[in-house]
């Protein structure tokens, strides 16, 4: 099987320049330009924080015309600026609505959700974008959290292998646990983000339809915490950037894929089946380093080559 290019990247809503309050067409043009820059391409962009219509979506970067969602007008862009590059390949947008924050029955102060872009070319023979996964850990305040889901799609290669995509977005640990306010690392170490893992690595058992898959995004887990291990110890799977830089568990965490004021984490993942074999993250690059998506979110993206492992 040819190698496969993927991409994971929490866009903030496309509202970086405004800290997440609004998004503005300038950070939805950057970003779509960024990832047609690429070369290669990737063959799937998974994308976590996107909207649909609301407030802070369509204030300051209104809509184009009336129907137009945040993912449209991206992949709108994101065709230009392969035009303009002179570039062929074309994607297919997959939305996967997680939650919305209503105001009244026609209008959203905000929503959340996910997006899958895949290179046209590919099968895509299952999706679960009418019903994406609820894997939410609901203890408190059940009305007001926030849903987090799993979305899933799955394709045939031409090589006849079959693959599986997973995008999630863990929540934060929970603030009502007494470890959160003891411990010194948080991230990965709320037991609501640990049931969360069981459940999103549950669904990928039940759901997948092939030996050959990524689990991939933003887990809000550091490497070594609890969700980390857990997924990587029990469950198998393999965190592909530090295995292909050679990162121990301390390493990898100052590889920064996030950033907060002074705060510098890693928080985002490319779990995969040990079926796979991984051979670069060239395109990546630290939080705070110079590189192609520098200051376009308070993420940046992994950027992972594979193929499947030969027996």
């Amino acid at each position: 099987m040819p190698a496969l290019r993927l991409m994971t990247y929490n866009v903030r809503y496309f509202g970086h320049g405004t800290r997440g309050l609004a998004t503005t067409a300038e950070a939805v043009t950057r970003i779509a330009r960024s990832v047609a820059a690429l070369d290669p391409l990737p063959d799937f962009v998974c994308l976590q924080e996107v909207e649909t219509q609301s407030l802070r979506s369509n204030t300051i970067a209104p809509r184009w015309h009336p129907g137009e969602t945040q993912l449209d007008r991206l992949s709108t862009e994101l065709a230009a600026a392969l035009a303009v590059a002179g570039k062929e390949e074309q994607y297919t947008a997959y939305y996967f609505p997680a939650h919305e924050y209503r105001l009244t029955a026609r209008t959203n102060i905000y929503t959340t959700g996910l997006a899958i872009l895949a290179k046209r070319g590919f099968h895509v023979a299952h999706h679960n974008a009418g019903r994406p996964h609820d894997i939410t850990h609901r203890a408190r305040v059940k009305n007001l959290k926030q849903t987090r889901i799993c979305a899933h799609l799955s394709f045939h290669h031409k090589s006849g292998h079959t693959f599986d995509v997973f995008n999630t977005h863990l929540s934060l640990p929970s603030l009502f646990s007494k470890a959160f306010w003891t411990g010194e690392a948080r991230m990965g170490f709320g037991p609501n983000q640990l049931v969360e893992a069981q459940t999103l690595a549950d669904f990928v058992d039940r759901e997948r339809r092939s030996d050959h898959f990524v689990v991939l995004g933003d887990f809000n887990s550091l490497p070594g915490s609890p969700v980390d291990r857990y997924l990587r110890e029990e469950r198998g799977l393999v965190d592909a950037l530090p295995s292909v830089l050679g990162l121990s568990e301390r390493d990898a965490r100052g590889f920064a894929t996030a950033g907060f004021l002074n705060l510098r984490m890693h928080l985002d993942h490319v779990y995969s089946s040990p079926t796979l074999q991984w051979l670069d993250f060239a395109g990546t690059h630290a939080f705070g380093e110079k590189g192609r998506f520098q200051g376009l979110s308070d993420h940046v993206p992994l950027i992972g080559r594979c193929r499947v492992a030969e027996a």
